[in-house]
């Protein structure tokens, strides 16, 4: 029989009084992904690493992965650092129409049914369900119709789960996240206009109403492995603000919640929060902190640091072709706006800007394009052929050079990367130890 899924054991904590969280990984960076879990060995943690719907899907999303492959690449990192597989956790974020809400819902829900099944074939055991969106034929939309979406996306998962079970009893049953107050993935599109706090009325119609659709629908026995709701606890950020978590404000919300003994809340766009937020976000029941740009954000600021340390240390050496990172990046993406143009406005001079300074950060979807993983390649074979003078190092990369002083890490261009995604995740792992 299998073992109880650990998201469930979370909860149960939660609801126990155990202050205890976990942190939800939204990257595809190889990077990111071997700092996450090197920084977990530390003290025993899960990993909970998590793929969005355009990132990894049946087509191959936006970095040309379906969800079988995606697993292969975190396993392999997983080998590569001896990171234990029992305590690594695949995720599914935004898995619905989000991608094809353009098209009709028929055929929508039926990409997304099929997306779904993958997730779950190809082992992902937390599967957050995102119907809240419009699709291109919706004349009304309403809670009602986003938990019939639902229904559907739950049922379709509940089949492939009942598919691996054939073969093998012991594979961990799936877990499912809800809502349909969804914050969009990778960060707000506006400017830094007021949020608005889920009211605690609304969450708790919203129960009633999906529980009620469930149950219809033949579902309500798996009511018990819906482990978190998705809410907007009035944290977001955008290209230069944040949203600061106001414990307060959200009190009437989180008050509510104390009132359901199954689920926890799901921090969407945590990213950026002071690590006091994220530890009163934990304190109030918000025990999932989703992460993402916040991470790829401190590997940029590495990279570009690891460039400016290239230049004044190389620029004159006549044998050395210099990576010229940072202008590489920018020009990939001015040069391809697809990713950006719906998050970044201005002039010229502004966009620039933001392609290489914004909190949103879309670098991440050009990180693995040829011209600039060869820059990238490029720059840390240069500095792993010379001796970085620590007087560099702290002149751009102050932490790191203090923690390379204490001998917590190597001065090597690797650790150095790794270490600086590591500090942003060290507010992480304070919010979530109780």
């Amino acid at each position: 029989m299998a073992k109880e899924h650990p998201l469930k054991e979370l909860v149960n904590k939660q609801k126990s009084g155990i202050s205890e969280g976990i942190v939800s990984i939204c990257s595809s960076n190889e990077f990111v992904i071997e700092a996450s879990m090197e920084r977990a060995l530390t003290n025993g943690d899960y990993v909970l690493i998590e793929s969005t719907a355009n990132q990894v899907n049946q087509y191959g999303g936006y970095i040309g992965m379906t969800p079988i492959e995606f697993k292969k690449f975190v396993f392999s990192i997983a080998k590569k650092v001896d990171f234990p597989l029992d305590k690594l956790i695949l995720g599914g974020d935004h898995l619905g129409p989000l991608i094809w809400k353009n098209e009709s819902s028929n055929l929508a829900l039926a990409k997304a049914s099929e997306l779904i099944k993958e997730y779950v074939l190809a082992g992902y055991t937390k599967i957050h369900i995102d119907t809240s969106m419009r699709l291109k034929d919706d004349t009304d939309f309403n809670t009602e119709i986003i938990a019939q979406r639902s229904a559907v996306l739950l049922k379709a998962a509940e089949n492939a789960y009942m598919e691996l079970n054939k073969n093998n009893k012991n594979v961990l049953h799936p877990v499912y996240v809800i809502g349909s107050e969804v914050p969009i993935p990778g960060g707000s599109q506006g400017s830094d206009e007021s949020l608005q706090i889920t009211d605690a009325k609304d969450f708790e119609n919203t129960v009633e109403i999906f529980k009620d659709v469930f149950s219809k629908y033949g579902l309500i026995n798996e009511w018990e492995n819906i482990v978190a709701f998705v809410v907007q606890p009035g944290v977001e950020f955008g290209n230069d603000f944040v949203h600061e978590y106001k414990r307060d404000e959200a009190k009437e919300l989180t008050d509510a919640l104390k009132n359901y003994k199954t689920f926890v809340f799901e921090g969407h766009s945590t990213d950026y929060q002071t690590r006091e937020s994220l530890k009163q976000m934990v304190e109030d029941g918000i025990a999932i902190l989703k992460v993402g740009p916040a991470l790829t954000f401190a590997l940029r600021e590495a990279l570009i640091a690891l460039n400016n340390i290239e230049n004044e240390l190389l620029n004159n050496v006549d044998s050395i072709k210099l990576s010229n990172f940072t202008n590489v990046l920018v020009s990939e993406m001015i040069n391809n706006p697809e990713h950006w143009k719906n998050h970044y406005f201005g002039d010229d001079a502004r966009k620039k800007f933001l392609c290489k300074y914004s909190y949103s950060d879309r670098c991440r979807y050009y990180l693995p394009t040829r011209n600039v993983k060869n820059s990238l390649n490029l720059l840390i074979r240069n500095l792993e052929n010379v001796k970085i003078p620590m007087t560099l190092i702290s002149q751009f990369m102050p932490l790191q050079y203090d923690n390379i002083r204490r001998g917590l890490i190597k001065n090597e261009p690797i650790s150095l990367i790794k270490n600086a995604i590591m500090n942003r995740l060290n507010d992480y792992y304070y919010a979530i130890k109780p």
